[in-house]
Formats: structure tokens, C-alpha cells, sequence
């Protein structure tokens, strides 16, 4: 539950940021009356994200086993992936993405009689990002860990990130948002982590990946994967009592140099409200 918060929490702010300073332009620069075109944009956004999410969960509950396990494979390395890029991108891009985004709204407004709908797909689009990238790592995370939590916890967080955003947008909230991300990113990486490794196990049980399948280590006396803790380490981190020697290497393969990457550099965190 806490992992499906997290990730609504972190990529609803995000999307709400991105609709904050789109608002904040359109008031400053005298067209507020186009706000209702961002806002199709968001729905639109919405709706096809919701919907590509429901068909990949529903056409995986009616294939066979063995290629469910590889859907859930397949659907975790993109999940990573895509987490990945947007956790990097962020650090990398977050300094110049008011700017970015506000010449692309003035971009719009240039449009003439089509700014309309040049705004639709500007917010279509940013929003849309934000989404799948949402939806993906959802559907890998619920179908490694399938507990009702998963939707309760992503409802919640996406609760959260639009008061958040509210508030932030309205100058009521201080948030800091660069230590927000930093510290979100971490624990995402680590999460990602688990999440590759377990991606590789589903691969395993679909006959595709079968190499390094040894036990490299068993802690099953010491904490069991079905003990409360072990499942609440499973649900965070993918653990697992007795890992392969093959799940161990990508874990690490996967962590030690992203987060190294992810950590290097950063700079001091600045304080956004409006």
C-alpha cells in the first residue's frame, strides 16, 4: 500500500506542477478562459492511461500461467525502465522545466485560432508521461504483490499530491520539493531494484531467462519471506528468503550504479510554493 502511495504521491505532484505553472502562465499572460482546454488535456490524459491500465490487467487474468509469468516479466522491465529514465530525468531537468514549460504554452498561444488545442495536446501529452509511467510500475508492483492495498494506497497518494498541489499552487503550502524528489527517488531506485529481480524470477518461470539459478543464500532462519516482516520487505523491496545467484547479481548490478549516479552532484534543495 505504502509503495503504491509513494509512487501516486510523487508523480501526482509532479503532474500537479505541471498544471500549476501552465495555470500560473496562462493567468499572468491574460488568457485564464483557455484553463478549461488544459484541464480536457488532463482528463484525456487520464482516461487513456486508466484504460490502458485496466486492458493489460484484464488480458493477463485470461492468458495461461506460463505466460502470464512472462506478461509479468515484460511489464516489470518496462516498468523499471521507465522509472528509471524519469527518476534521472527529473534531477536533470527539474532546474529548466518552468522555463520548457512555459515556452511551450507561449508556442500554443502563438497558434492562433488552433491554441485550443495546441494546450489539449501540450497538456495531454505532459500529463500523459507522468501517467504511464504511473500505470506500468502500478501494474508490475500489484501483479508481483496482488493485495487490494495496491489501488486503496494509489488512490490515496493521488488524493494527497492534488491537495498538495493545490495548496502549493494557491501559496498556502511550502514544500521542498527538491529534497521531496531526491529522497522519493532513492527509495523508488531501491524499490526498482526488487522489482527487476523479481521481474527476472517471473521470466525464470516462463521458460524464457534460466541462467545463475542456484541459491546463492538462504535466510529463511533468520526471516522468513512469509513472516510479517518478509512480506512487508517483499511488498517494499521484492525480498525473498532463498534469492538466485542471478537475482542477487541484477539487484546489484541495477542498484549500486544507479543510485550512485542518482546521488552524485545533487545540489542544494530550494523551497518552491507558488
Amino acid at each position: 500500500m505504502l509503495i503504491a502511495l509513494l509512487i501516486m504521491l510523487r508523480e501526482g505532484i509532479e503532474a500537479a506542477l505541471i498544471v500549476g505553472i501552465v495555470a500560473s502562465f496562462l493567468k499572468q499572460s491574460g488568457h485564464s478562459e483557455l484553463m478549461p482546454k488544459v484541464w480536457l488535456g488532463v482528463f484525456l490524459a487520464s482516461v487513456m492511461c486508466l484504460g490502458i491500465g485496466y486492458g493489460i490487467h484484464s488480458v493477463t487474468g485470461e492468458i495461461p500461467q506460463k505466460e502470464q509469468e512472462l506478461v509479468v516479466g515484460v511489464i516489470g522491465l518496462v516498468a523499471v525502465a521507465m522509472l528509471t529514465y524519469m527518476i534521472l530525468w527529473m534531477k536533470k531537468a527539474a532546474r529548466s522545466m518552468k522555463q520548457h514549460l512555459q515556452d511551450s504554452v507561449q508556442s500554443a498561444l502563438n497558434h492562433g485560432s488552433g491554441q485550443g488545442w495546441a494546450l489539449v495536446g501540450m497538456a495531454f501529452l505532459a500529463v500523459a508521461r507522468e501517467g504511464l509511467e504511473s500505470v506500468f510500475f502500478l501494474l508490475a508492483v500489484f501483479q508481483q504483490s496482488p493485495t487490494w492495498s495496491m489501488p486503496i494506497g494509489a488512490v490515496l497518494g493521488l488524493l494527497a499530491a492534488v491537495v498538495i498541489g493545490t495548496l502549493i499552487y494557491q501559496g498556502g503550502m511550502r514544500l521542498n520539493l527538491a529534497k521531496f524528489f531526491r529522497w522519493t527517488g532513492a527509495f523508488l531506485i531501491v524499490v526498482a531494484a526488487g522489482l527487476l529481480a523479481g521481474s527476472f524470477r517471473a521470466l525464470h518461470e516462463a521458460g524464457v531467462w534460466n541462467a545463475m539459478q542456484d541459491i546463492a543464500f538462504d535466510t529463511s532462519k533468520y526471516l522468513h519471506e512469509d513472516s510479517p516482516l518478509g512480506v512487508l520487505l517483499g511488498g517494499f523491496f521484492g525480498y525473498t528468503d532463498h534469492p538466485t545467484e542471478g537475482e542477487v547479481l541484477i539487484w546489484l548490478l541495477y542498484l549500486v550504479p544507479v543510485m550512485i549516479w542518482f546521488l552524485r552532484g545533487s545540489a542544494p534543495a530550494k523551497t518552491l510554493t507558488k
